[in-house]
């Protein structure tokens, strides 16, 4: 199945919709990512607190999928945002995987109230100077995290990855990112816990493409600008969550579908002003 791809205007480019192997361990997460990989997925998205970066990279070497038509990502702990601390952790990831490098990695929180995300970031920036990753961005970063990267290091992400799904649409965050040419990624893209799939407004435009509840929410994240990264054990699943480029929303179901956003729509009130990840 081809996917298409977004880019950055510095030409830095992904494929429009990822895999997301949170809690996918062990063999039978391997085999789920190698799943994944034959329906046809080329950005996998891990992190080192996902203690599952061993699985991913085993599912990576496994695959007859060529290595260079393969995103893996992976992300940096907040409990290792110091400069040698983060070298160090990026390395492990390196090692845990048994590939060549990290193709991309992620400071998984900011933790503005410690103090050390710059630092973590110039880590980042030597670590792919060294070759273990390739490239590198942020996840969770409000916008004043980003102009603060930008002014101490001259340097901003091409990704930031952040809670976005219809609840909580982020549009000003959207609108933040493609005015300084960075990435926007969508983690828990359909919801997590909640009643996304559910909703009525949701239900009856899926019911209008005669789509199921989540390709639809994933074809509005698309439309939007943003990477959904869905995660589903099963390969029938995982072969509907890529079927959603030719769903075809039009403006106003695009328009009514943002409408659901809420003030409080983040799913565990996990705001990156205030929450710490250690």
């Amino acid at each position: 199945m081809s996917i298409p791809t977004v880019a950055t205007p510095s030409g830095y480019t992904l494929p429009a919709v990822g895999f997301g192997t949170y809690r996918l361990r062990g063999e039978s997460g391997a085999r789920a990512v190698g799943d994944a990989l034959d329906a046809g997925y080329r950005l996998l998205d891990s992190a080192a607190s996902y203690q599952n970066e061993g699985a991913v990279g085993a599912a990576v070497r496994r695959s007859d999928v060529p290595r260079e038509e393969i995103v893996v990502t992976s992300k940096l702990p907040g409990k290792y945002q110091a400069f040698d601390d983060a070298i160090q952790t990026v390395e492990e990831s390196v090692l845990r995987t048994g590939l060549d490098a990290v193709d991309l990695y992620l400071i998984h929180w900011p933790n503005p109230s410690v103090g050390r995300y710059v630092e973590a970031w110039r880590a980042l920036i030597e670590a792919r100077e060294r070759g273990l990753v390739r490239q590198i961005g942020v996840c969770n970063f409000l916008s004043e995290h980003l102009d603060r990267l930008a002014q101490e290091t001259g340097e901003l992400p091409a990704v930031n990855q952040i809670e976005l799904h219809p609840y909580f649409p982020q549009t000003e965050a959207l609108a933040f990112h493609r005015e300084h040419g960075i990435l926007t990624e969508s983690w828990s893209p359909i919801g997590r816990g909640n009643d996304l799939l559910d909703h009525p407004v949701i239900t009856e435009i899926a019911k209008e493409h005669g789509v199921s509840a989540a390709q639809t929410v994933l074809a509005w994240h698309v439309a939007c600008g943003a990477i959904p990264l869905p995660k589903a054990a099963g390969h029938d699943r995982q072969r509907e969550n890529l079927a959603i480029f030719e769903v075809g929303l039009t403006d106003d179901e695009i328009a009514r579908i943002t409408a659901l956003g809420r003030p409080d729509g983040r799913t565990a009130g996990q705001d990156p002003a205030t929450y710490e990840e250690l």
